[in-house]
């Protein structure tokens, strides 16, 4: 694949990564205002860095998109008249719709909007992706791309805000959830750094658990809680606290916060 990613930042170097280390392209373009930041990229041998995003279209078949939202529409004007039958457009801007992208280079580009997290930059990244009606066509594309850098999942652009709720701000969220363990195991006589190990492994554990065995959460909460046990003790007294309930909240307030700054 001929990848180009227009804008590297934090995220797009991110992308590029997962893309390098998986071999994943056949060549690559990096573009950036200034690019001394990136320039040992090129050490890869099949990777130009460049400040002209043009130059970036010609030569690329799939475009990654990953500058800031309001550089966004200028950059489209800029190489629109260079865009071919051949170029799959890769949007990660947060708030700009699919409509408004065909609105200046038409229907009938191939596009798809990504929502990729944090974690893309260990290979772990949970990225959701919608797609006008030409870019159904380049899903599996897209997908094939942001499986390697974690687990991809195709939905309706309707809920691409909800999912950048549990997502992307679900990251900040289990960190609490983390760094909560990480206090309680300290409380319990384990020096931080211990306590911060036990904890991010455990988590780890239980989501590769459910992610290899496809059970529900409560099948394997049931085979760790004996009668009587102290598991379900201290389960039972996180719900008469409100753990779940607060969880909950916290992710529907987060969706009417996103709401209203889309609105605003």
């Amino acid at each position: 694949m001929k990848i180009a990613i227009i804008g590297a930042g934090n995220l797009g170097v991110s992308i590029a990564k997962g893309i390098l280390h998986s071999n994943g392209a056949t060549t690559m373009y990096l573009t950036k205002r200034h690019i001394e930041s990136i320039k040992e990229y090129e050490k890869y041998g099949n990777v130009t860095v460049t400040t002209d995003n043009i130059l970036a279209v010609k030569e690329s078949d799939i475009l990654v998109f990953a500058v800031q939202p309001g550089h966004f529409e200028a950059i489209l004007q800029e190489v629109k008249e260079y865009l071919t039958e051949k170029h799959v457009i890769i949007s990660t801007i947060t708030g700009f719709s699919i409509e408004k992208i065909e609105s200046i280079i038409g229907k009938e580009a191939y596009i798809i909007r990504s929502m990729p997290n944090t974690a893309i930059s260990v290979g772990k990244s949970m990225t959701c992706l919608c797609s006008n009606d030409a870019g159904a066509k380049r899903i599996e594309l897209a997908k094939a791309i942001f499986n390697r850098m974690g687990h991809s999942m195709e939905i309706p652009e309707s809920q691409m805000q909800a999912a950048t709720v549990i997502c992307a701000s679900g990251i900040a969220f289990w960190m609490r959830l983390i760094r909560a363990t990480t206090q309680g195991a300290i409380q319990l006589g384990f020096d931080a750094r211990e306590a911060q190990e036990l904890a991010m492994h455990t988590c780890n554990g239980a989501a590769s658990l459910l992610i290899e065995s496809g059970n529900h959460p409560e099948e394997e909460i049931d085979r760790v809680t004996t009668p009587m046990g102290c598991t379900i003790e201290g389960l039972n007294e996180m719900e008469h606290q409100g753990l779940s309930s607060s969880l909950i909240r916290g992710i529907v307030a987060s969706f009417e916060k996103i709401s209203q700054i889309r609105k605003g």
